[in-house]
């Protein structure tokens, strides 16, 4: 009998996605089956609530603030750690130009961008990343259960040009392999069966971009 091919399982994965697609509640599930390490996304952000206000340079406040927190956190990983034990991120770093994109005017975006090279590639990169999709729709009904009240305001012209801006970036991501996971009519906290199945795709290589497609919304199209 042949003996299987090996492949090396990544060591350091991320989960991305837009707002309240998930990323959080799966880097948990992810970790707590799997036995990982976690890194959280910075979410406590002084200026978050002037920028949902629309006050002036609020928008370019918050963004350098979390690309200095999150460049914080990655440079405190201790690398040896991270080899022997896996480690499952709620975020990708790179992933912070697109709300810088999105969010900055020209001018801004000039600056911003010099921080952004000075501090990226002193940040290591994942071996997978785990890009969650949702439609517009469903990324509005989550936003309503979580309960944070200042989500509350993000127009659906925002959210759908938010997941346009998501779907850009990946579409030309190489940086490392990419697991793409379409979350619509996935549950992972509520069916065992959605998370059992990302699992057993997770056990076997990435390679380049892939797609994951569980097999109840094959059957239901």
């Amino acid at each position: 009998m042949p003996e299987q091919p090996h492949h090396d399982r990544p060591r350091f994965i991320a989960i991305e996605g837009p707002m309240r697609v998930g990323k959080s509640t799966l880097a948990r599930l992810l970790a707590e089956r799997l036995g990982a390490r976690t890194l959280s996304d910075v979410e406590d952000n002084p200026f978050l609530s002037r920028f949902y206000r629309e006050q002036p340079g609020a928008g370019f406040a918050a963004q350098l603030y979390f690309l200095i927190e999150r460049f914080k956190q990655w440079r405190a990983l201790d690398a040896g750690n991270v080899s022997r034990r896996l480690l499952i991120s709620d975020y990708l770093f790179e992933k912070d130009r697109i709300y810088a994109y999105l969010n900055l005017n020209d001018t801004e975006l000039s600056l911003y961008k010099q921080y952004y090279e000075l501090l990226a590639d002193q940040v290591p990169i994942p071996d997978l990343v785990v890009y969650l999709q949702a439609k517009p729709e469903t990324l509005r009904v989550r936003i309503g259960m979580k309960g944070a009240p200042m989500e509350h305001e993000v127009s659906d012209e925002y959210l759908e040009e938010l997941v346009r801006a998501y779907d850009h970036f990946f579409h030309h991501y190489r940086s490392s392999d990419l697991l793409v996971v379409e979350t619509s009519e996935m549950d992972f906290v509520h069916r065992n069966a959605d998370l059992d199945e990302l699992l057993k795709r997770l056990s076997q290589p990435v390679r380049g971009t892939q797609y994951f497609l569980p097999l109840r919304s094959a059957n239901a199209d």
